[in-house]
């Protein structure tokens, strides 16, 4: 596909939109810094995949940071061993439009789906028990610490009232994303007032099947959040987090008629010594298919 010349962005064309990221599992760097990375690869990103050059004081941007909240000191210096690194390749970031076995589901995928009908209909969850116990342990600790999950939504509530004038999207990495569900089905139950949002999640684990009933437990049934004009779910099919089911298989449109949208996309991450991290936040934010959702919503679209 034949790429625009790079095209510089003014902040008079972007408008009333901001961005809220929110990040996923583990500890983190300290906020300002993990912050700067996220801008960053939205950036690259979007210069890469679309030829659009946004400044970054042309990008209304807000970052959601709650590993302090779990975790009393943050990743620094060589701690930090996935850090932010630009990729000075050339063209586009790689897509499963150009490789479609990339865009199948997995033996792992088709394995878990099996399994996970099996413990919702049993209502028991011994294989996500482990999962989330000892590889997303952070899920588990939202569950067990009623004071963090409360901290943690309250911070993306404050957010989206701090742009109550905005149109906004949310770009919600990993837990991320079952933080940002329970905040809008909470305020739609609410009657909060909400910007109107647009939701990306980046390999997210709604899918798996103890989410699913602990969701459908809290909220009454699994749909799309009223205040949602999109949701467009990106996952890449080697990325654990996302195995089982697309979302829009469970999660029902809202009243307004509105449908998960899944995406697969390929996470090229790699962290200093090579190696891939399927699951990286860079890697997602740096997809051709997450440019494209920006470039709509700020509407820079092609």
């Amino acid at each position: 596909m034949a790429q625009p010349a790079n095209t510089s962005i003014g902040e008079r064309t972007l408008g009333r939109t901001r961005i809220i990221g929110i990040h996923g599992l583990a500890n983190k760097p300290p906020r300002d810094e993990k912050a700067g990375w996220w801008r960053t690869a939205i950036r690259e990103g979007l210069d890469r995949n679309r030829g659009l050059q946004v400044a970054e004081a042309d990008l209304a941007f807000t970052f959601v940071y709650w590993a302090d909240l779990r975790y009393p000191q943050p990743l620094s210096g060589d701690r930090n061993r996935e850090p932010y690194r630009p990729d000075y390749g050339l063209g586009p970031f790689p897509s499963p439009a150009g490789d479609p076995g990339q865009a199948e589901p997995t033996l792992t995928d088709r394995i878990y789906r099996g399994v996970s009908y099996l413990e919702e209909a049993a209502g028991l969850t011994p294989v996500d028990d482990l999962i989330l116990e000892y590889r997303l342990d952070d899920l588990w600790g939202y569950y067990e610490d009623a004071a963090f999950r409360a901290s943690a939504r309250e911070r993306l509530r404050v957010a989206l009232a701090e742009a109550a004038e905005d149109d906004v999207l949310i770009a919600a990495h990993s837990m991320g994303g079952l933080i940002a569900y329970d905040v809008l089905r909470a305020a739609e139950a609410d009657r909060t007032p909400l910007p109107r949002c647009a939701l990306v999640t980046l390999g997210s684990p709604l899918g798996l099947a103890e989410l699913k009933l602990k969701l459908a437990d809290e909220h009454g049934g699994l749909r799309v959040p009223a205040a949602l004009t999109a949701w467009t779910n990106l996952m890449d099919r080697q990325d654990i987090a996302t195995v089982g089911d697309d979302l829009a298989v469970h999660f029902a449109p809202n009243a307004a008629g509105l449908r998960v949208r899944d995406v697969p996309v390929i996470n090229a991450y790699r962290r200093p010594d090579g190696t891939e991290n399927r699951h990286k936040s860079y890697g997602y934010l740096r997809t051709p298919e997450f440019s494209k959702a920006v470039a709509d919503f700020l509407g820079l679209g092609s």
